[in-house]
């Protein structure tokens, strides 16, 4: 046969089919190798095998019942001549049933397909639904036990979707066959006509259908006890009196409607199929009306009475499903006076105050550095270690390669050469260097470490922004870090990456990476290994995509290496009666409708070999043990974890702020308070900029009141709703036994405790504060303003605020000042040592708080020790004379002539009030030139009365 007597549409089919089957398999294949490399073939091969088997058994049998129905209807099809006009003539085709056939078979597979797709994404609630551990705990309503909400439900319902929806497209299939067959239509002026074999056939199908409609009424029951109904979350007093009843009324409707379909086959009549029909929608719309009345009749009037128990069921179950049931309450005085003895007890509390914010310490370690333009910090880790025997508070960041930024971006280079990150840098969170920089353990490269904490395998091959293939054990040679003029190279030495292998392999490692050149590259030896799925999100999500991750792994030292650490989540929505996530909270689980989390898993992944562990930390969790039972082996004891590593897990930050927002409502238990919203709590946003910013937990270590030593924790504060002032504040804590538990310090509700907002207010509107931060921002500098921390010592808080300095012109952000709030008083210094020594003076004597005229004080001693003011603004030398009157007419910095008043001749307070009033007008204006002459005038009025001070002491 000639090439061109072959037909075309076959072999354009078969090439089309080739194009999409070929990419996928290099796809599944490669993806086995890795499986095979990181260890967890048996969960690929489960994920795989319970996905094909989903898929197929869908498959098979929506296709046969939708074949079966199509060929019945298909058989009614009478033999037709058909006449078709053509070029050459009208020529009559014949229509026989049996030249259908193939179409029949298309469309039914078609549709098959579809909806095996569709099956096969719920394959892990099959297996959860096989392998479901009871949790022990059974709702309040219809006494089933937790896991059939979690496990069982989902199953079900995917199920009853599938059943209706062949039940659907048979109907609608068949009907539509029998209707071109002329079984079925309408004539004008005699309505609907049917055959006898049609009616019996269809009313068949939709008693099916109808039986599919019935299943999912009896399913929406339990979903009421997981969907938001009114005030709570679960099933309502209208929900449990009147919706499930009438959900139950309508299923048995569904089946009796399925029974008189069947009926409806062997009659002549249309009643029983119309009675069907028109009684399952009847009983419908009837629940509907029925539970609008009893709502707005019964319930409306006296809502709170009549929700009482089901609040009660809400509150119960939300605290449960977040773990909020340990949390630990405690009561504080409020009015507790902090002293310096108090302070030296808490020395290690104060030691480790987080100077250093996230964001100005990722920006100067990204300037002093990455010391090459390819070098990445993402983001800082706070952690604790033991550093030349004493535990500190550190922050660390991990060195990464960025390819993208690579001057010469060609194949070989960031295939081939530039491979993996270099060390990292390590830093105490609140010591600074006389120029404001963070004081470095760890740090260049090579890493030098100037404290016993040491890294002997620098390497990142694995990390955060890892997010491409490379070849390694090639005959290129790998950069490792530069060195002066010079660079360093190395070779790949770890256990990490798939053997290229074959040409095969390479074969399909370039389909899958769409590029040749790895098959056509000569530097590829034969053990060379490609490394892939290199991003820790990407890796860990590769091998369990069932669980939930936070979204910030962060990196750890362990006996001299570097590893990341994930924290993982078993989630659900479906936990009955547990409200969902509540919006506006700092964190990235808050895009998805969850009411059920635990942190159960730590996924430990070497930056230098990739190899991925996942240990369970919460043998307790019933869904964490379903899918140990789902995936053997695939969750490790937390007591194989080494003990170094065990040292560094600390308790997430998205959970946290999670249960911290719920917590703020539901530590309410009392069904009365909680419809009333009498003691609801909120997480403080305190302005940054012009916008407010939700507070966010943050590291801290500190003594926390009641227990002995140092720990490291999470805090976070809380304010009464719409009110300013502190009502209390929460800590989840990460050291050995305490690991993961919660505990909220309350103060009484008849005492005012200044809050972050309050605090923050005071800073702005400070007398000497404010001036000189509106001073740095307008004179060449931006002022940062760190977070504000609240720092609990004893039963009484301190909140330290940093502030950091950068040239308008540079990107490297200096640690400042720090201000110090306690009570009433209020200052700014240059280290947390300082101030905290004006506010609790070394010598017990009574706290140096702020006065006008010390504000004033303080402000010229700023302004002379500010390099960013302007020249005019600064006070002359202490031997110039004092200039009390200025030009009347000089003009401000709008250009307006102000008229100053005359220097009063009263006292010698009263003129440095005079002259302390007239700089804060000034610099109000923007005269800088008379601020600075105001500053000068008030500064040498203070000199008379410190000398008159000193004639007046006794000698």
């Amino acid at each position: 046969m000639a090439l061109r007597d072959i037909p075309r549409a076959p072999l354009i089919a078969l090439g089309l089919i080739l194009l999409m089957a070929i990419p996928s398999f290099a796809e599944f294949y490669t993806d086995w190798l890795w499986f095979e490399e990181v260890g967890y073939t048996g969960v690929y091969l489960k994920s795989i095998t319970a996905r094909s088997a989903m898929g197929s058994v869908v498959f098979l049998v929506a296709g046969a019942f939708l074949a079966f129905n199509l060929f019945v209807a298909l058989s009614a099809v009478p033999l037709r001549n058909i006449v078709v006009v053509t070029p050459e003539g009208p020529r009559t085709i014949s229509l026989q049933p049996r030249r259908l056939r193939p179409v029949v078979w298309l469309v039914s597979g078609l549709l098959a397909l579809l909806m095996a797709g569709y099956a096969s994404t719920g394959w892990s609630s099959y297996l959860a639904y096989r392998q479901a551990v009871p949790f022990g705990q059974v709702d309040p309503v219809l006494g089933r036990d937790v896991s059939f909400y979690l496990f069982q439900w989902p199953f079900l319902s995917l199920a009853q979707q599938l059943f209706f929806l062949i039940a659907l497209l048979a109907v609608v299939a068949t009907a539509a066959a029998y209707a071109l067959a002329g079984n079925l239509g309408l004539r004008i002026g005699r309505g609907m006509f049917i055959t006898e074999s049609t009616r019996r056939h269809l009313s068949i199908l939709v008693g099916l259908l109808l039986l599919a409609l019935a299943l999912g009424d009896w399913l929406e029951i339990p979903q009421q006890l997981f969907e938001p109904s009114g005030i709570i979350t679960g099933a309502s007093y209208t929900d449990v009196h009147a919706r499930i009843p009438a959900l139950r009324v309508l299923a048995l409707v569904g089946v009796a409607g399925a029974l008189l379909a069947l009926v409806q086959a062997f009659s002549v009549r249309l009643w029983p199929i119309a009675l069907a029909v028109g009684g399952y929608v009847a009983v419908s719309i009837g629940g509907t009306v029925y539970a609008t009345i009893v709502q707005r009749v019964y319930v409306a009037p006296n809502e709170q009475v009549r929700e009482t128990p089901f609040i009660q069921h809400n509150i119960t179950a939300t605290r449960e499903a977040f773990g909020l049931n340990a949390v630990e309450e405690r009561q504080l005085s409020g009015d507790a006076t902090l002293t310096r003895a108090d302070l030296d007890r808490n020395a290690d509390t104060i030691d480790n105050v987080p100077l250093w914010d996230h964001q100005p310490l990722l920006d100067t370690f990204s300037q002093i550095q990455e010391i090459r333009t390819y070098y990445d910090f993402v983001s800082v880790d706070n952690d604790r270690y033991t550093i030349n025997g004493r535990r500190r508070q550190i922050m660390l960041s991990a060195r990464e390669l960025n390819s993208e930024s690579l001057p010469n971006r060609t194949w070989i280079n960031e295939q081939l050469t530039f491979t993996h990150g270099y060390g990292l840098t390590l830093g105490p969170v609140n010591e600074v260097t006389p120029e404001g920089l963070p004081i470095l353990f760890i740090k260049d490269l090579p890493p030098q470490s100037v404290v016993d904490l040491k890294v002997t395998e620098p390497s990142i091959y694995f990390g955060e922004l890892s997010n491409d293939h490379v070849f390694v054990k090639t005959r290129t040679k790998e950069f490792h870090y530069p060195s002066g003029e010079d660079n360093v190279f190395a070779e790949y030495e770890g256990r990490g990456g798939v053997p290229v292998g074959s040409f095969f392999r390479k074969l399909l490692f370039a389909i899958r990476f769409g590029s040749g050149k790895a098959l056509l590259s000569d530097d590829l030896r034969p053990d060379s290994r490609v490394l892939y799925y290199r991003r820790i999100s990407e890796r860990v999500r590769k091998i369990a995509p069932f669980l939930t991750y936070d979204q910030d792994p962060y990196v750890a030292i362990a006996d001299g290496r570097l590893y990341w650490i994930q924290d993982a989540y078993t989630t659900s929505n479906r936990y009955p009666y547990s409200s969902a996530i509540a919006g506006g909270t700092n964190s990235s689980i808050t895009n998805q409708s969850i009411n059920y989390i635990r942190n159960s898993i730590k996924v430990v992944i070497d930056a230098y070999h990739g190899t991925t562990h996942f240990y369970l930390v919460d043998p307790s969790d019933p869904l964490a043990q379903t899918y140990a039972r789902i995936f053997p082996g695939l969750l490790k004891p937390l007591s194989d974890m080494p003990a170094s590593l065990r040292q560094r897990l600390r308790y997430p930050q998205d959970i946290f702020s999670v249960q911290a927002s719920m917590f703020a409502t539901y530590h309410m238990q009392s069904p009365s308070v909680f419809y009333n919203k009498e003691d609801q709590w909120e997480v403080p946003s305190i302005d940054v900029g012009e916008q407010p910013v939700r507070m966010e937990p943050y590291y801290t270590m500190m003594k926390v009141p009641g227990e002995k030593g140092t720990e490291f924790i999470q805090m976070l504060p809380f304010t009464p709703r719409q009110k300013d002032n502190l009502a209390a504040w929460m800590i989840a804590r990460s050291d050995g036994p305490h690991y993961g538990r919660l505990a909220v310090f309350q103060f009484p509700k008849q005492k005012v405790v200044f809050g972050p907002r309050q605090v923050v207010a005071r800073i702005n509107q400070d007398q000497a504060i404010a001036p000189q931060i509106t001073l740095w921002n307008q004179q060449g500098s931006e002022v940062i303003q760190g977070t504000l921390l609240v720092i609990p010592i004893e039963e009484s808080l301190i909140y330290v605020r940093p502030l950091y300095l950068r040239a308008s012109n540079g990107q490297i952000p200096e640690l400042n000042r720090v201000i110090v709030a306690y009570k009433d008083g209020i200052v700014m210094a240059e280290t947390l040592t300082e101030a905290l020594d004006r506010l609790f003076p070394a010598d017990g004597t009574a706290p140096k708080l702020t006065s006008s005229e010390e504000a004033a004080a303080l402000a010229a001693a700023l302004v002379m020790n500010n390099p960013a003011a302007p020249a005019d603004a600064k006070p002359g030398t202490a031997g110039q004379a004092a200039t009390t009157t200025a030009d009347p007419t000089r003009p401000t910095a709008a250009g307006t002539p102000q008229t100053r008043p005359s220097t009063p001749n009263g006292t010698l307070t009263q003129r440095a009030e005079f002259h302390y009033r007239q700089a804060l007008e000034r610099q109000r204006l923007g005269d800088w030139a008379g601020y600075g002459e105001e500053i000068r005038a008030l500064g040498l009025v203070l000199e008379e009365m410190r000398r008159a001070e000193q004639q007046k002491a006794p000698r």
